[in-house]
């Protein structure tokens, strides 16, 4: 395997190299490029070069990208292979994420970019147009590369936008070779892939013909990217970390929910921002919920993602990996208890048991913190408003649930939470028509859906005398 940059519809080498780890064995694999400042410099002369002509047809921009989701379609089967080499999630879940990222870009060339009349009268007219903002950095998260590839590609180049993406050091490749894909229907310069480190991060959401930058990741490098726009006031999307609570009702029944519970926390090894990351219980109930959610903990099958019939993958790198691991330690040294999980698998590479934590309370960093693994503290309550009241205690607010047999009584609680998706008796329900954010520290602005492709245009009025 030896993939390039897309750099001006050409693929592009470097003279250094990253190593690229499978997390199933915590060995090096592959390289990727490390691009240097000078080719990152060549990507965005690139993104300018091609902007003009990009913008000026609409009807070309939405059959281009068809074309694009057409293309990543067509190549299911090698992306899936690449990605799950990489990421560590089954071959299903990596072809379901290139599926998807499909589907996310056919939505984008759907929508409309609407021209509005907003002042008509005997003297003058008035409409209001959206127009791109020019070069668009992306900067993608290692576990979901490819979706959230789509969920930016999309609106970007749809709205007229050319793009310079970097994905994550520890998942370029699947990145690497849609770039490569791609080429065959994108004009040159319109979609451009470089690869490397956060040193080619800074360098890129620095640099002055960037106009806009769409980042998903950490609440840390998201607080990065906010300072390195400021100097020239880029406009920026952040979609950032959460610590998304579940309520379940007195009402609800233990077996009816502990499927969606559980999935709703483990999906992805339990990488994902906005997954359950805290689960609050009745008191009387406690003992009957963690019991089928524990039962789901010990009987899911976990190994390679290559091996038939895995449900869950590895962590993706060794950092995240000695991050949960040193939770759920510090969690049990403070008194918690593991119905479920809780240790390292005795195997190679970055398996971690998929763990139900009980006995645990706020001040714990389990719980008070992101986890982003296989790793569910349950938590008990006395009364809904105290429910509410800590589930809403945290500086995230990406995402929410709650679990009832009576769905208008949940829903009023569930318009109680702050974040900014409530689910009732579900949870990661995404949709590429539903809007995706998070209010506090789970970011800035919004993905998916119009307002979505909003979030890549800036508004022109444009006023003439009628004549």
């Amino acid at each position: 395997m030896n993939p390039l940059m897309t750099i001006n519809g050409e693929r592009v080498s470097a003279d250094k190299r990253i190593g690229v780890i499978n997390p199933a064995t915590g060995a090096e694999f592959a390289t990727a490029p490390d691009a240097s400042r000078e080719q990152m410099d060549r990507a965005v002369a690139a993104a300018v070069a091609a902007g003009r002509e990009w913008a000026r047809d609409e009807g070309r921009r939405v059959e281009a990208l068809k074309a694009v989701a057409d293309a990543i379609d067509a190549n299911v089967e090698e992306l899936s292979s690449i990605l799950t080499s990489e990421q560590g999630k089954p071959l299903s879940a990596a072809a379901y994420e290139v599926g998807e990222t499909a589907r996310w870009i056919r939505a984008a060339a759907d929508l409309e970019l609407p021209r509005e009349t907003i002042v008509d009268n005997a003297s003058v007219r008035t409409e209001l147009l959206r127009r791109p903002f020019g070069v668009v950095a992306a900067i993608t998260p290692w576990n979901f590369p490819l979706l959230l590839l789509g969920w930016k590609l999309g609106p970007a180049l749809r709205a007229g936008n050319t793009m310079v993406l970097k994905p994550s050091p520890y998942t370029p490749l699947a990145t690497l070779r849609v770039g490569e894909i791609v080429q065959e229907v994108l004009p040159p310069g319109v979609f451009n892939v470089v690869s490397g480190g956060d040193e080619l991060g800074a360098w890129l959401t620095t640099h002055p013909d960037v106009r806009k930058i769409s980042f998903t990741g950490s609440v840390a490098t998201g607080k990065l990217v906010a300072a390195a726009a400021a100097p020239d006031l880029k406009r920026f999307t952040l979609e950032l970390g959460g610590n998304d609570a579940a309520i379940i009702l007195d009402d609800a029944d233990p077996a009816a929910i502990a499927k969606g519970v559980f999935w709703g926390g483990f999906i992805n090894c339990g990488q994902i921002c906005a997954g359950i990351k805290r689960v609050f219980v009745p008191e009387h109930m406690h003992d009957d919920v963690v019991e089928a959610i524990a039962a789901r903990a010990r009987s899911v099958r976990m190994g390679p993602g290559t091996d038939p019939g895995v449900q869950l993958g590895p962590i993706q790198n060794r950092m995240q990996f000695d991050r949960v691991s040193g939770l759920v330690r510090e969690a049990l040294d403070s008194g918690a208890t593991a119905v479920a999980g809780g240790r390292p698998m005795d195997r190679d590479g970055y398996f971690f048991e998929p763990t139900i934590l009980t006995r645990v309370r706020e001040g714990m960093r389990i719980v008070d913190e992101e986890q982003f693994g296989p790793a569910m503290p349950v938590l008990t309550y006395k009364t809904l408003d105290e429910a509410i009241e800590r589930a809403n205690a945290t500086e995230y607010g990406l995402s929410g649930s709650v679990w009832s047999s009576d769905v208008e009584r949940a829903t009023k609680v569930a318009e109680q939470l702050d974040c900014g998706t409530a689910f009732v008796n579900d949870h990661l329900a995404l949709s590429p028509d539903v809007p995706f954010g998070g209010s506090k520290w789970s970011g800035i602005g919004v993905e998916n859906g119009p307002w979505g492709l909003e979030e890549f245009t800036q508004l022109q009025a444009v006023q003439r005398p009628q004549v």
